[in-house]
């Protein structure tokens, strides 16, 4: 008999990549806001409303859910959404296990490499380390508090929580947005091109979620970033190398990013590098740890 896995936030990239790997070990359940397989069980976070059938006999839940980061403008509506669609989806998934008495195995939580703080310095952060004071830094403290009140009230034997560097991969996300000018000849780094850019292949993003479950030995945080630092110049150049195009300069200046996207600008003109040694010792080994080779599978 299969052990059952319920993912949050199915149509993220993550999720759906993800579910194909854990299909052939695990009975896999999504949590959507509108059902369309007969896997998919409907929760709405804003009226706290969650089909309970999703919970029966589950092992282990991988919660993904959360609104994107680089979507939109960060006004005061968009900056409560980033944290609700965290938070109150994990207080909901916790609520609904103890009205039922479920106790998990595992409760694995997505979390931000943005934990440490959106800054370009010479340090190279480790789970150790104290978390930044902006914006990005607040919502992941609060995402992690809600993944270790399951732990804290009993609810799970264990939570992982995955700190994601950007998740390369040609079908969403980062890559796919930067794509367009790279393949016109006209790409180029942003502001300084100096901020560096934790990075993960997709296919390893999903190997450390597949491992932190089938390692009940994990607790805690780990950083989920490729081994080899990178910054947004070297990124753009190798997207060009990669694809034979020539890189267009100058470089596109932080005030037009200013301009565009506001405080959100921030994340994308500053970055810090951040160790992936932690997960590397409890034995997960990365398939794609350099960036030519991550992009050269990606974009061929």
């Amino acid at each position: 008999m299969k052990e059952i896995v319920l993912i949050t936030g199915a149509n993220g990239l993550v999720a759906k990549e993800l579910s194909k790997k854990l299909e052939k070990d695990y009975t896999v359940r999504f949590l959507t806001r509108k059902k369309q397989n007969s896997n998919d069980f409907e929760w709405d976070i804003k009226k706290g409303t969650i089909d309970e059938k999703a919970f029966e006999n589950v092992s282990h839940i991988i919660h993904l859910a959360g609104a994107n980061i680089s979507e939109k403008r960060w006004t005061d509506e968009r900056k409560k959404e980033l944290i609700s669609s965290r938070v109150d989806s994990a207080a909901l998934l916790l609520k609904t296990l103890q009205k039922n008495n479920i106790r998990l195995k595992s409760f694995i939580s997505a979390s931000g490499i943005n934990y440490y703080g959106t800054k370009t310095t010479e340090k190279i952060f480790t789970e150790n380390d104290d978390p930044g004071n902006d914006f990005l830094s607040k919502v992941v403290i609060l995402w992690e508090k809600a993944a270790d009140d399951f732990k804290e009230q009993n609810v799970a034997e264990r939570v992982v929580k995955i700190r994601t560097a950007v998740v390369l991969s040609e079908k969403d996300g980062a890559l796919k947005k930067m794509l367009p000018p790279v393949k016109m000849g006209i790409g180029s780094p942003i502001g300084t091109g100096k901020q560096y850019m934790p990075w993960i292949h997709i296919n390893d993003i999903c190997s450390i979620y597949e491992f932190a479950l089938k390692n009940s030995e994990l607790d805690g945080a780990f950083n989920a970033n490729s081994p080899q630092h990178t910054t947004n110049e070297n990124l753009t150049k190798n997207m060009a190398e990669v694809l034979h195009k020539p890189l267009f300069m100058p470089n596109v200046p932080a005030f037009v990013l200013k301009l565009m996207f506001g405080e959100l600008s921030e994340a994308l003109l500053e970055g810090s590098r951040a160790s992936s040694e932690k997960i590397q010792k409890a034995g997960f080994q990365f398939e794609f740890p350099e960036l030519k080779r991550a992009l050269e599978d990606l974009l061929k």
